[in-house]
């Protein structure tokens, strides 16, 4: 079955997205109908050229003066992390013996449990939290699930994962802008003002006519307003693991760069998902110091296990843990510059970096959120995702759950 895989990667590159890692750039806005039919109807993304260049936000947002003026009285979610890893795979680190023994015991049964209903699982009271300062983070291990032994004298092991969303305050906009430009790894936190739940209609209402509530000719082509409209203001250390959405996604650069990769939705298993326990950060603005606790009860996230960027001293084990990434075709990769707007259909995996104006410190988007059909393709994938694919010499399944569970909730950027 690996091979016939395989062979499916190869094929959709061939027959329609091309075999090169560039994807299409459109020198101005195309017709609803040459949209609908070139790039929705395919599953295909591309990106728009020329398309925002006459929204005021264009130069008006490039100005943190003019930004902290019109939303001196404005409200925002900001989102603080260690290290602009929200919603990530994030190690168990600094846990006491007794604690590490009660970690490996927990991440030992929940690997028996984890398509269980987490009310109904054992684990439900089970939580684990901790104290670190910036310093202590580190990449992500793989998690490796250790059989229990009696507390305080269980072996060393590699810190498991959890899925670690990011601490969320509601900071008057001028604050919020100033910590995300003191953002830096020795400020022991990086912030981020983004919320996914239509934010830019609801907190940003002062500036909302600096850019369309709407794109008009994919909304045309799709038949629909937007469900929702997001605002996402950081700097270059927030960034985005891969992840996927169930939402057709027109994601308009305003000031600052955005760097993407991305794979279709046939090579879900290259993204080596699996279930991961929530956790959630805690930042104390007294101690400068985060806590991250498990949720209790304890609740599974669905992610994508890969990091494509291994740091250099886990490259070599990442590679080898993850072939069908590292040695398959290339994700298709782009950059998307102030002006324009990346089309990003549903189902597509996504990692996001991003560079901020030289001028300004800032990198400001604008996301729109179109619901996307569940037809025939979404059929495609959940049977494509129900198949179990083999890693290379490992007989357990990449994928033990057929069920298309969307990832996107509470993820960190779109």
């Amino acid at each position: 079955m690996e091979e016939q895989i395989q062979n499916l990667w190869q094929e959709v590159r061939e027959l329609s997205l091309g075999t090169t890692p560039q994807i299409d750039r459109l020198p101005h806005p195309p017709t609803p109908l040459h949209f609908l039919r070139h790039y929705i109807s395919q599953n295909k993304p591309c990106i728009i050229s020329s398309a925002t260049l006459h929204w005021p936000a264009t130069t008006l947002w490039s100005s943190p003066s003019y930004l902290c003026r019109t939303l001196s009285s404005s409200s925002v979610s900001l989102h603080l992390t260690p290290n602009g890893k929200a919603d990530s795979l994030t190690p168990l680190q600094g846990l006491t013996d007794q604690d590490q023994a009660q970690s490996n015991n927990f991440f030992y049964n929940i690997s028996n449990t984890a398509h269980q209903d987490p009310v109904q699982s054992n684990q439900k009271n089970c939580s684990i939290s901790y104290t670190f300062k910036k310093e202590e983070i580190c990449k992500p291990n793989t998690l490796q699930p250790t059989p229990p032994s009696n507390l305080g004298s269980a072996p060393a092991a590699p810190a498991p994962l959890c899925f670690a969303s990011a601490h969320v305050s509601t900071t008057p906009f001028p604050t919020a802008l100033s910590k995300i430009l003191s953002s830096d790894l020795e400020a022991k936190f990086v912030a981020y003002a983004q919320q996914q739940n239509d934010c830019f209609r609801s907190e940003y209402k002062e500036i909302l006519e600096d850019c369309e509530l709407d794109i008009p000719w994919a909304s045309e082509a799709l038949g629909c307003k937007p469900e929702a409209v997001n605002l996402w203001i950081g700097n270059e250390l927030s960034e985005t693991s891969f992840h996927k959405d169930h939402y057709e996604n027109l994601y308009a650069v305003v000031s600052g760069e955005k760097h993407f990769l991305l794979l279709p939705p046939t090579d879900v298993h290259r993204m080596y998902v699996q279930d991961y326990p929530a956790a959630q950060y805690s930042y104390s603005e007294d101690t400068g110091e985060f806590t991250l606790e498990l949720e209790d009860p304890v609740r599974y996230v669905p992610w994508c296990s890969v990091n494509p960027y291994p740091s250099p001293e886990n490259k070599d084990r990442e590679m080898s843990e993850f072939p069908l990434y590292f040695n398959g075709p290339k994700p298709f990769e782009c950059t998307v510059k102030a002006g324009e707007i990346l089309y990003l259909p549903s189902m597509w995996f996504h990692h996001v970096r991003q560079t901020p104006d030289s001028n300004s410190g800032l990198t400001i988007a604008v996301n729109y959120w179109y619901d996307m059909q569940f037809d025939v393709k979404y059929a495609y994938f959940n049977f494509l995702q129900s198949i179990h694919c083999l890693k290379p010499h490992d007989p357990k399944p990449l994928l033990e759950n057929g069920d298309v569970t969307d990832s996107s909730h509470g993820t960190e950027e779109k």
